[in-house]
């Protein structure tokens, strides 16, 4: 009795585990990577919820780097206990293997990323969200141009005050642009920095430092605020993920400036480290229901928030976030809502 019942036991945890992970309808049962191939793409090739993707991998003890797919790959889906797993034929060159933790002398740039890069590359080289007030105050700023100029160009001289480190001579030049405020607590939350240009120091003495405008976006002005430039990589191969908290935050700004938001756009979100988000959490995106009036009973009725769409994050500060749309049934909007997956 206590065998059958302990039988049935393991069979109904089983089709928990295996209810967690929906195959997508249609699904392949092998799939040879491609270049250009994303691992969202190939999840979603899988799996009604790409995000979940992790979770076939965990099945394999013996896999901690599942995301080292590169082109020419083959993916085949098998079965263990009655739980999806998939292993990796790597092909001629290198072998039949089961994807495993290893040096491996092939560039990782060669492996296939977790989103399209190329939408966030130019992005991230230029844009930032400074912390506080106090750190735009504290900056190194531009205080003239060659011949009194009030305003430069790339190829002009520039010079500026402030402290400078010789180790770090190439800055990013940048102009105090939106606070970002929580709309229901009122917090501050930081400030977007807006990318000006970058030069580079080819002179320093007493404080003032003679720069050459490498790059400009628009006229750099006097006033205008340095700061050195970081090193921001995305690590493409991040594993696409639901956050481990829940997250109940908007979408508060497009960085270039466009009012509809679609696939591939890059959006400010309000919730960062602090709240739990990581490099390659999916959040859901919904449209707020309108609040529309019966007119039966005269009563104002609040539709219910609509599911319009998927982004997941890249780069994450303490109280904020960029995240790239990567599908949208509906156009979305500035202050649409994100929610877990």
């Amino acid at each position: 009795m206590r065998k059958s019942l302990l039988a049935l036991l393991l069979l109904a945890a089983s089709g928990l585990a295996q209810a967690e992970v929906q195959l997508k309808e249609g699904h392949p049962d092998r799939y040879t990577v491609v270049k250009g191939d994303t691992l969202w793409d190939i999840s979603g090739k899988f799996l009604s919820e790409p995000w979940k993707w992790p979770e076939i991998w965990h099945a394999n003890p013996q896999v901690e780097n599942p995301h080292l797919i590169y082109p020419g790959d083959q993916l085949s889906l098998t079965y263990v206990d009655g739980q999806p797993r998939l292993t990796l034929n790597r092909g001629a060159s290198r072998g039949t293997i089961k994807l495993s933790p290893q040096v491996r002398s092939t560039p990782m740039a060669q492996a296939i990323p977790t989103i399209p890069l190329e939408a966030i590359d130019s992005f991230l080289l230029k844009n930032r969200i400074v912390d506080s007030d106090e750190e735009f105050i504290k900056a190194n700023y531009v205080v003239a141009g060659t011949a009194e100029r009030v305003v430069s160009g790339a190829g002009d001289r520039i010079y500026a005050r402030g402290t400078f480190d010789e180790q770090h001579p190439v800055y990013g030049i940048f102009r105090q642009g939106r606070t970002y405020t929580d709309p229901d607590t009122k917090e501050f939350l930081g400030i977007n920095a807006d990318d000006i240009g970058g030069g580079q120091v080819i002179a320093e003495e007493d404080g003032v430092a003679t720069l050459t405008l490498t790059r400009t976006t628009q006229e750099v002005r006097n006033g205008d605020r340095l700061f050195p430039t970081e090193e921001r990589h995305v690590n493409s191969t991040f594993m696409p993920s639901a956050p481990t908290t829940e997250i109940r935050g908007l979408i508060l700004d497009v960085p270039r400036g466009v009012s509809q938001i679609g696939q591939f756009d890059v959006v400010t979100l309000s919730k960062g480290k602090r709240d739990g988000l990581q490099e390659g959490n999916v959040l859901a995106v919904y449209k707020t229901g309108e609040t529309v009036r019966d007119r039966v009973t005269g009563e104002q009725v609040k539709i219910p928030d609509e599911r319009a769409g998927l982004l997941m994050v890249f780069h994450t500060y303490d109280k904020l976030s960029y995240g790239l749309v990567l599908s949208a049934t509906r156009q979305l909007e500035v202050m649409d809502k994100v929610r877990n997956p």
